[in-house]
């Protein structure tokens, strides 16, 4: 009988690779999860890690399961309730005419529903978002709807924050690109191209303009030196108030954009 614990050498053509499984694992409050166990040559130390696709367990290329196992339990406390931050029940959901809120800037909006000819998403004169849904609409379209929306919004937000930068900067953004992101929140192409989370705009909106000057400022410095963060620090002096936001909500920001606009 194979014993269920043992030290694992390395699978004949399978060294320096990184290696997954799926595992189930109970929380302390009996709650069944999945849990991906990744063996990694690169890791040095067994690490716990939750985001918005779920748990994950690195383990050293020589490291023992019941050694990975008894680091499971002593951190059982802790996992649960980052599972409980990140579980879709925990986060908004686009549900036709069900839902009755969605976040855009920091806030949960209020959100109602009517039948319409086109499917789209629409915010009235006092600021609450009212979603037109047409006879046939289904998950998809009301997907595409919620995404041109936030597009939408992210963009009036960038073409207002933009212009008080430009006159700082050697050169305007080739173009600017939304598009989901899976970490980070922002890049800049060494041709000019910025690409920002759609996420940003499910934030506090300070938290996104600080987000476009980081990038904006690598028009200026293309490192992260302090020569950099010295061109941030000109522009936007309470950055690491914002920083300190992104540690904090970053992943729930993530997961809900992830649970929101993912097909």
């Amino acid at each position: 009988m194979t014993p269920p614990f043992r030290l694992l050498a390395p699978r004949p053509g399978t060294a320096g690779r990184v290696e997954r499984e799926a595992v189930e694992f109970s929380l302390p409050d009996g709650r069944l999860i999945e849990l991906m166990r990744v063996r990694d040559p690169r890791a040095r130390r067994l690490r716990l890690s939750v985001d918005e696709r779920g748990a994950r367990l690195t383990l050293p290329p020589r490291s023992s399961l019941v050694a990975a196992e008894r680091f499971l339990h002593e951190h059982g406390d802790w996992l649960a309730e980052q599972i409980t931050r990140y579980t879709i029940d925990a986060l908004p959901t686009l549900v036709c005419e069900e839902s009755r809120a969605l976040p855009l800037r920091g806030a949960m909006v209020p959100l109602s529903w009517q039948p319409g000819r086109f499917t789209r998403l629409d915010r009235d004169p006092a600021g609450a978002l009212v979603f037109t849904t047409g006879v046939r609409a289904g998950e998809a379209a009301l997907r595409r709807a919620l995404r041109d929306f936030y597009e939408a919004q992210a963009r009036a937000d960038v073409g207002r924050w933009l212009p008080r930068y430009l006159s700082t900067l050697p050169r305007a953004p080739r173009r600017v690109r939304l598009k989901v992101m899976s970490s980070q929140w922002g890049s800049l192409a060494p041709d000019g191209t910025m690409a920002l989370d759609l996420g940003l705009v499910l934030a506090r909106p300070s938290a996104f303009e600080y987000v476009l000057v980081h990038e904006l400022c690598h028009l200026v410095r293309a490192d992260h030196s302090r020569a950099f963060w010295a061109e941030v620090e000109a522009r936007f002096p309470q950055w690491r108030a914002e920083r300190d936001y992104f540690h904090a909500e970053g992943r729930r920001l993530k997961a809900m954009t992830r649970a929101l606009l993912s097909d």
